[in-house]
């Protein structure tokens, strides 16, 4: 047998002891293994979902959908909303920044037996969403965040509410510690950190170090940490490093849903399987985006799946070519035409077992709105709801 990949980050991790972990829930909903899939915009529809829990388990929260366009039911938000019929869990996020619409929205979900649980979105760094007030500046205000909070709680009955949030606006303006201990006042029953600033988008390094301060303020609820998981011994290494009881996983599984049977075998004590080589990859695209376009025609869908296309290729020898084709495919017989070209026994080599996916890097100047910091007592909802990604 070929030695595991590891890379030099996690070469002396181990698989996980029996016992090791206790079994966290979020509310009723056991997270086994403690993982979940996050919510990407544009990413984590109801194809994406059901390819990784092929994979292996834990909880697939679907991309966001906006509070005010779900009240007003618009077409397309309900649409995303929309969850297969073995899907379970039924896992949403939910973006608002008015708790009437939180509250609303809210109550359309659980009243007509939409979902099992709801997450709530306080982290996208978005520009066009904080100079606006909402996403990740909200954390900043919060009797705001308490107020969307409530709204949301109090309208869920027995569904959990979970909300996540990055660390603060900026170096020097931190919030994450007072978001958590809103959360857990107001009966939230988890939440969750990306481990870096709305400044910092994904640029950098992760700060693991916050998630273990914040799972030392809270008592009472779970904490799921979130920031770079390439390889399933990462996800092991933040949980021991910082107290954690589960692990967001985002970019690390972009073109690369397999991740979820590496994190279910170390934490059931097994090694994980090595990466699959072309053959089997070529195989996970065409499932893939067959199941795009059913989901949504082929010439949204087979679009749609351009930008997948170029992270599964990524990281393999001599690739570059193919994805300049890949990403200007119009039907489901150019992709497998362009496919056909490929090596299907090209191994996935080691050195891109943490190759970026997703997001590129780089900072930025988080834009609030005029007068933001003036009053940040203020529980004012913003004047728009118009939301980014999913953050």
């Amino acid at each position: 047998m070929d030695p595991i990949y590891v890379s030099e980050f996690n070469r002396d991790v181990r698989p996980a002891a029996p016992g090791e972990f206790s079994p966290v829930s979020i509310g009723p909903i056991p997270a086994d293994p403690p993982i979940v899939l996050a919510p990407m915009a544009g990413i984590t529809n109801a194809p994406f979902r059901r390819l990784c829990r092929k994979f292996g388990g834990g909880l697939f929260v679907s991309e966001m959908i906006t509070a005010r366009a779900l009240v007003e039911r618009n077409g397309k938000t309900m649409r995303l909303a929309e969850f297969d019929p073995d899907e379970s869990p039924r896992s949403l996020q939910l973006y608002g920044v008015d708790p009437y619409y939180v509250g609303e929205a809210t109550k359309l979900l659980v009243g007509e037996d939409r979902v099992d649980h709801i997450d709530m979105n306080f982290g996208c760094p978005v520009r066009k969403v904080t100079r606006r007030g909402g996403g990740a500046a909200i954390p900043a205000k919060p009797r705001l965040l308490q107020s969307i909070v409530r709204a949301a709680v109090r309208n869920a009955g027995s569904v959990p509410i979970t909300i996540k949030f990055r660390m603060g606006i900026e170096d020097g303006w931190m919030t994450f510690l007072e978001a958590g201990r809103i959360a857990e006042s107001e009966g939230c029953r988890a939440v969750a950190l990306h481990a870096r600033t709305a400044a910092q988008l994904y640029d950098g390094e992760a700060d693991w170090n916050a998630i273990g301060e914040l799972k030392q303020a809270l008592t009472s609820i779970p904490v799921f940490g979130n920031g770079d998981i390439w390889e399933a011994w990462d996800a092991l290494r933040m949980m021991r490093t910082t107290g954690c009881d589960g692990v967001i996983v985002g970019r690390g599984c972009l073109g690369r849903p397999w991740l979820f049977a590496d994190l279910a075998a170390v934490f059931a004590g097994r090694d994980p399987e090595n990466p699959p080589n072309f053959g089997a990859v070529i195989e996970t695209m065409r499932e893939h985006a067959h199941s795009l376009c059913e989901w949504s025609g082929e010439r949204i869908g087979i679009r749609d799946f351009r930008k997948h296309a170029t992270w599964y290729t990524k990281g393999f020898p001599r690739s570059t070519r193919m994805r300049d084709k890949l990403i200007r495919i119009n039907s489901l017989s150019e992709l497998d035409s362009i496919l056909d070209e490929g090596n299907p026994e090209l191994h996935f080599p080691p050195r891109a077992m943490r190759v970026k996916r997703g997001k590129k890097g780089g900072r930025q100047k988080v834009m609030l709105p005029e007068g933001f910091r003036n009053d940040l007592e203020d529980a004012t909802p913003p004047a728009s709801e118009e939301a980014g990604d999913g953050g």
